[in-house]
């Protein structure tokens, strides 16, 4: 996980301070940046913003092989024309990209319930109920910040942030 505190959530008078410092005074884009995080902390917390998920909230299962798949250049590359055969793979790449916390895993997957960790730190464990997709152990991003969470590339875009 990135060592920089920048890529790690964190409460907003920590966000505000640490920006002011750096920037020295308020314009319009830093007041949007402050609204962005605000309203970043407030979503309620949903699966697929950890793992990726199918459109009926349901964990996907990494495809065979997908890591190395990857790692090729020309399938990090967004492309019109995707082959059918790694459909899977797509489908997978396109979920993953939806995430918003970076190095979380499926740790139990049962009929009510899915249970996921962070592959960095197994104490950080979220529960989520099946039948609303809500998180049952925390209720929105906010109540994250005392844990070791990191921010994917989608949250920062989201927030607004340009610099990664």
């Amino acid at each position: 996980m990135p060592n920089n505190a920048f890529y790690k959530l964190i409460p907003m008078t920590t966000f505000v301070i640490d920006y002011y410092s750096n920037e020295g005074y308020a314009d319009l884009q830093t007041l949007k940046l402050m609204i962005n995080y605000a309203q970043f902390l407030k979503k309620d917390l949903q699966l697929g913003m950890f793992v990726p998920v199918d459109q009926n909230g349901e964990p996907l299962k990494e495809p065979k092989n997908y890591s190395s798949w990857k790692s090729i250049k020309h399938n990090t590359i967004e492309s019109e024309d995707e082959n059918n055969a790694f459909e899977e793979y797509n489908i997978y790449k396109k979920a993953a990209k939806k995430c918003l916390f970076e190095g979380f895993e499926v740790a139990y997957n049962g009929y009510s319930v899915v249970r996921i960790v962070a592959k960095y730190n197994q104490s950080i464990e979220l529960s989520f109920n099946k039948k609303d997709g809500l998180c049952s152990t925390f209720t929105n991003v906010e109540s994250l910040v005392d844990q070791d969470v990191y921010l994917s590339t989608a949250a920062l875009k989201m927030i607004g942030i340009k610099n990664f």
